[in-house]
């Protein structure tokens, strides 16, 4: 009986192509080579990667990580066609959530999907992981390319990110020891950073704007590029702080949920965080934001950093020397408020946001 089936098809036929992930890997190898450190400095390519705890200089480690993604972020990086800086945004949001822990990253793995493999596109995605990696300290020992037609829709893709870091056993945060009359620093941010761009994509389409429009709130820029600024990566200034003084309690990154979620998340029950929000100096994208949307300030202070990207609560006497530190690092550092006894919820506020 003659064989009646179709002979002859290829991965590519179904719209895998294979070759398109191979010269991707080849145009990536240089970047990933540049993020090398101790405790990694193989080649990618294999079946997982490799990294050497001893090497790194830890004694009695212990082991923290992280994932995250950008969120509808990559919406914008999509349709504005810009994307060397959304993998900076996703190595951000994972090291921050190490390092509120005092955690070192040692290193990184990202998975990146797509529906039709386009190797510059992804070369460009990946220069900024690397770039992110490198501002970090951590090594970019591998990763998930995945070609899937059918899943994702036109130009669309998609990013997830995983970080592990480490820190001595007597080096965690939060300390334990937070008490009333503790001071809380904020250190600026960037700008919007990863979270809340549902709301601002729903914004700039009611504006009716496009993303190659001027932004309104940054002269020179576009509106993509203005929205695009990568999330700030506050590793090396807060990790050279920490080894400087120990006098940090607490370290709180603001992401989704903005002040009223995540600063509650390092605060002893008993214990509240008093913002002081007129000392906050609110960057012009939150105050457009706010005017072009009608966003109150609760909903812009439980979705948005408004400036402030990270929370730094210390010891009262010793606030003025970890701020000069951070400083010196290269932060921009605001005295926030103080830590009060819990009535309600972990956050209260004075003042108001000047939007």
């Amino acid at each position: 009986m003659a064989d009646e089936r179709k002979n002859g098809l290829t991965y590519a036929d179904a719209g895998v192509d294979i070759d398109a992930g191979a010269r991707m890997v080849e145009k990536i190898k240089p970047m990933v080579r540049a993020t090398r450190r101790p405790g990694a400095d193989s080649e990618i390519g294999g079946f997982g990667g490799l990294f050497d705890l001893k090497a790194a200089g830890f004694s009695d480690p212990v082991l923290v990580a992280a994932n995250d993604g950008v969120g509808t972020k990559l919406k914008i990086a999509i349709e504005a066609g810009k994307h060397d800086t959304v993998g900076i945004d996703l190595v951000a949001m994972c090291v921050n959530d190490l390092v509120v822990q005092g955690a070192e990253p040692l290193f990184f793995l990202d998975y990146f999907a797509t529906g039709k493999l386009d190797p510059d596109q992804g070369a460009d995605i990946v220069s900024g992981i690397a770039e992110g990696c490198k501002q970090a300290g951590c090594a970019l020992i591998g990763g998930e390319t995945a070609e899937m037609p059918g899943m994702y829709h036109g130009d669309d893709y998609d990013l997830a990110g995983f970080a592990v870091g480490a820190a001595e056993r007597d080096a965690l945060l939060p300390t334990g020891d937070i008490v009333e009359g503790d001071v809380i620093l904020g250190l600026s941010s960037s700008g919007v950073h990863s979270n809340g761009f549902s709301l601002v994509r729903r914004i700039i389409a009611d504006q009716g704007l496009s993303w190659d429009d001027k932004a309104p709130f940054a002269p020179g820029l576009t509106l993509g590029e203005a929205l695009l600024e990568p999330t700030r990566i506050y590793v090396k200034p807060l990790l050279s702080t920490l080894k400087a003084s120990r006098g940090i309690k607490a370290l709180a990154h603001i992401t989704g949920g903005g002040f009223p979620e995540n600063i509650p998340r390092v605060l002893p029950e008993k214990l509240a965080a008093e913002i002081n929000l007129d000392a906050i100096e609110v960057p012009p994208v939150f105050s457009w934001l706010a005017k072009a949307g009608g966003v109150a300030e609760s909903e812009m202070l439980s979705t948005f950093n408004c400036g402030i990207g990270m929370i730094v609560v210390v010891a009262s006497g010793e606030a003025a020397q970890i701020a000069a530190l951070l400083k010196q690092a290269g932060e921009t550092v605001t005295m926030l408020g103080q830590m009060v006894q819990r009535k309600a919820s972990g956050v209260s506020y004075l003042g108001a946001l000047d939007l």
